[in-house]
């Protein structure tokens, strides 16, 4: 899904890496994927990559590269490792000896050093060991891409942006597209789909990790930021619907809708999803119902699922309905037969976006989603 939307970005060659997509080409484009990635997480600069058997190949590994053309000593850093079929008894050493590494480097050659600062540094560096090699990179984000910046209100069990968006792009939703997230929380699901709808950069009001680095260049930077503006929409093409039942959730979406600039293109309004019609003959619907962690919630979830699924076949045939849960009696209890499973994890949590297609008279005869093109 992330390797799809590097190519609608404009870069055409990719490679599968361990946890995420690589890609090599010019430093801006660096700066494209930060700010106009819906689905990453971050984005890593690799700055280096050596063989190792031992803790100490390692640190002479951290110690070859030059830090001091990335950053300042009077910087403040944190490092993060990562490992699979590391054959070293310990990653907290491996972190210790990597730190010692760059700060031994940064003494050698200016005679100052960078402080740790675990909380908020300047610098993040990541190191990830397989089973022979180690790979170092300096995070140019900063803060993960899923905060993009618009959300003042914290919400409990927040959907992550990235999630959301993707969960859009498997849904196969385009802007063209009536949507409705009858069960929308803090927005998240309804925030994304605007941003999407009116092309604008999700990344356009936040801050990254790369402009505190000595190789930014703020002319480009600029350059990009303002192109990635130029290019939004004045308004979604189809209309967005979200709407909740608590009035404090419904508060908090409108105060993220109105940050991000997008409570003109949304909907939105207090209502139990029971009570709602459909507002088009077609559409999509996106639904991220309570999980049922607790006991109280599986035995509520046991009696509304049986009404979702009757409130679907009567008041939205004509529809796709996703519902993204981590309860797998759904496709039982909501009476309808889901025409795709995808594995998919909140956070730690595993869960399934179920997919139903919505007839008149059930599910007898299943229609084929439109193919996007």
């Amino acid at each position: 899904m992330f390797e799809q939307e590097l190519h609608d970005l404009g870069i055409p060659v990719t490679s599968k890496t361990e946890g995420g997509v690589g890609f090599t080409a010019p430093w801006s484009t660096m700066y494209w994927v930060n700010l106009k990635s819906h689905i990453a997480s971050r984005v890593l600069w690799e700055v280096g990559r050596s063989t190792y058997n031992t803790e100490d190949d390692v640190y002479r590994a951290a110690y070859a590269l030059p830090w001091a053309e990335w950053f300042a000593p009077s910087q403040t850093i944190k490092v993060k490792v990562g490992a699979r079929r590391c054959p070293l008894p310990s990653l907290d050493f491996v972190t210790l000896r990597i730190k010692d590494a760059v700060c031994d480097k940064f003494v050698a050659t200016s005679k100052r050093r960078p402080s740790v600062n675990t909380e908020q540094p300047n610098i993040k560096l990541d190191a990830f060991l397989d089973h022979s090699t180690v790979t170092f990179y300096l995070d140019t984000s900063g803060e993960p891409l899923f905060k993009r910046g618009h959300r003042i209100t914290s919400v409990e069990a927040p959907l992550r942006e990235n999630l959301a968006a993707g969960i859009l792009r498997l849904a196969g939703w385009t802007p063209n597209e009536v949507l409705l997230d009858p069960m929308c929380g803090g927005g998240t699901i309804a925030l994304e789909a605007a941003l999407m709808a009116r092309r604008i950069p999700p990344g356009v009001a936040r801050q990254f990790a790369f402009e505190r680095l000595l190789v930014h260049d703020a002319k480009i930077w600029g350059r990009m930021r303002e192109a990635g503006r130029a290019k939004q929409l004045a308004a979604v093409p189809a209309a967005i619907y979200a709407s909740d039942h608590d009035p404090a959730m419904v508060k908090v979406a409108q105060r993220a809708f109105q940050g991000a600039g997008v409570m003109v293109d949304i909907r939105l309004k207090e209502s139990d999803i029971l009570d709602l019609e459909a507002p088009a003959d077609q559409g999509v619907m996106v639904i991220n119902p309570p999980y049922g962690v607790r006991l109280s919630q599986r035995e509520e979830l046991e009696s509304f699922y049986p009404k979702l699924g009757n409130w679907l076949k009567q008041r939205f045939a004509g529809w796709r309905a996703y519902i993204l849960t981590a309860d797998a009696r759904v496709p039982k209890l909501i009476g309808l037969t889901p025409s795709k499973r995808i594995p998919l994890f909140n956070g730690d949590l595993e869960c399934r976006l179920y997919e139903f297609v919505i007839v008149k008279g059930g599910a007898r005869r299943r229609l084929v989603p439109p193919t996007k093109v």
